[in-house]
């Protein structure tokens, strides 16, 4: 018997995880607030691009509304709403999870596992590190951006190696390879450092992913955003994994003036299985869109404030991009101007 899989938030990565595994047999519905998106994949199937390959599937994909039609409920719903949104999402997509058993999956940036679980409940929330790259840029079309080795990192709360879990990684390996982590708030953590300093300052500057890693002044920023971001993870009491399979204490040792040109080779290294990418941020920057940086360097801050780390490199940041309303910033490397100058005092 199939696992019936509801994806709930179609944006970039909601696409490609949603058309690789309905084309990979798996029994998916999408779910989406954007009209122009799910009418043109009824119209005219998902069209997936880029570094997974061109293909245009037929999906099953339904507005809001419709979702009231859904008689047979889900094993599991993935949910891959901007992390703004998690609250309301949360309520609307547990009325069509199956009982006991259902679960949902909480897919997206920043750390929102607790909240997910507030609502749907710890026993039935898993959480999931999303380490691909997408983007979409017109309605029914996302594109994959990256070459990782590794898609996803799929853990329970709790760090249990459980039989829904593997299920899970078993699924998702029809869209990349994925892995069952017990460390899954230490995972959480080292991708909210790479969002944070890979989102806003793309948002800020207009750089590209592959960018913020190897022009100077973006990089020596994030390495000092990654720094605030480890120390407050640690304050919270987590390991903090890798951050670009490179370990965390050495952006640690860099922000305070230890093996700093190193660090930054390394991470320019590594880049190019980026390039062309464009973090989801700046995506929204581009569009006109709500970003997500409250939750994001913003969650950091305010985690800082509650264990008494400063962070002051991540507040600058949440200031620059808050001075611009929702659909005025116009990104322009002069928009790291007042960062710089941060890092010079």
């Amino acid at each position: 018997m199939k696992t019936q899989i509801g994806i709930f938030g179609v944006g970039a990565i909601g696409s490609v995880v949603g058309g690789l595994l309905t084309k990979a047999g798996h029994d998916v519905t999408l779910i989406d607030q954007w009209p122009a998106h799910v009418d043109a994949m009824k119209a005219d199937g998902l069209r997936l691009s880029g570094t997974c390959g061109e293909h245009v599937v037929p999906v099953r994909a339904l507005h809001l509304f419709e979702a009231q039609a859904i008689s047979e409920p889900f094993d599991a719903i993935f949910l891959a709403v901007k992390g703004y949104d998690t609250e309301w999402a949360t309520m609307f997509a547990i009325r069509f999870l199956k009982a006991p058993d259902g679960v949902i999956v909480d897919f997206q940036n920043g750390i929102n596992d607790e909240r997910v679980a507030a609502i749907a409940g710890r026993e039935r929330t898993l959480g999931c590190v999303i380490t691909i790259g997408a983007g979409m840029y017109e309605p029914g079309h996302a594109m994959r951006t990256d070459t990782s080795s590794v898609g996803f990192k799929i853990g329970e709360l709790d760090g249990q190696d459980t039989t829904r879990a593997r299920k899970l990684v078993s699924i998702l390996n029809d869209v990349a390879p994925t892995h069952l982590t017990t460390n899954l708030f230490g995972e959480r953590w080292s991708k909210l450092a790479v969002n944070c300093m890979a989102n806003a300052l793309a948002g800020l500057s207009g750089f590209g992913s592959a960018e913020i890693r190897t022009e100077p002044v973006p990089r020596r920023i994030a390495v000092q955003i990654a720094a605030e971001v480890i120390r407050v993870g640690r304050a919270a009491g987590h390991e903090v994994e890798p951050i670009f399979g490179i370990p965390a204490q050495r952006f640690v040792d860099a922000a305070e003036g230890r093996g700093l040109d190193a660090l930054e080779a390394e991470m320019g290294e590594g880049a190019g299985s980026l390039a062309g990418g464009r973090p989801s941020l700046l995506q929204d920057v581009m569009r006109g869109r709500r970003t997500e940086i409250d939750e994001l360097n913003g969650y950091v801050v305010a985690q800082g404030r509650r264990f008494g780390i400063p962070t002051p490199v991540n507040e600058a940041v949440v200031r620059e991009v808050h001075q611009h309303g929702v659909g005025t910033l116009k990104p322009d490397p002069k928009n790291l101007e007042p960062l710089t100058r941060l890092l010079t005092r």
